[in-house]
């Protein structure tokens, strides 16, 4: 496997984890927080194997876009929505109607979760 994505990847695992224990605790602000950052830094990941410097977002719309060739392409939806949960995870005042149920729920946990899994699964096998 590509050492740039290997990197990338080790700290995304990790994210994973944190999603998982906080998923086994019914923490679902915190599945969704660290689930997205597994995506991010895969996707940031996958761009520095690709020889691109990854930009300083958080935006998956930003990174998706970036990354050619993707097995992802079919996850773009899903992907894309997982942007809302960035702001109103991390912050108490987030704005307003980020998320129309208030804080994520266990449906949204296990959906950011699977997702997460999902993405990390493609990305190892491909081994770029």
């Amino acid at each position: 496997m590509n050492p740039h994505l290997e990197r990338w990847l080790r700290f995304a695992r990790e994210d994973l984890r944190m999603a998982e224990l906080a998923f086994e605790d019914g923490i679902h602000n915190q599945v969704c927080f660290h689930a997205h950052q597994a995506v991010e830094k895969t996707l940031k990941g996958c761009l520095e194997a690709q020889g691109q410097a990854p930009p300083r977002t958080h935006k998956r719309a930003d990174l998706i876009r970036l990354v050619r060739g993707s097995m992802l392409t079919d996850l773009e939806p899903q992907l894309l929505k997982m942007d809302r949960f960035y702001i109103p995870t991390r912050y108490p005042d987030a704005l307003p109607g980020m998320l129309p149920e208030g804080w994520p729920g266990e449906g949204d946990a296990r959906e950011a979760l699977e997702l997460a899994r999902e993405v990390l699964r493609r990305i190892t096998e491909e081994r770029l």
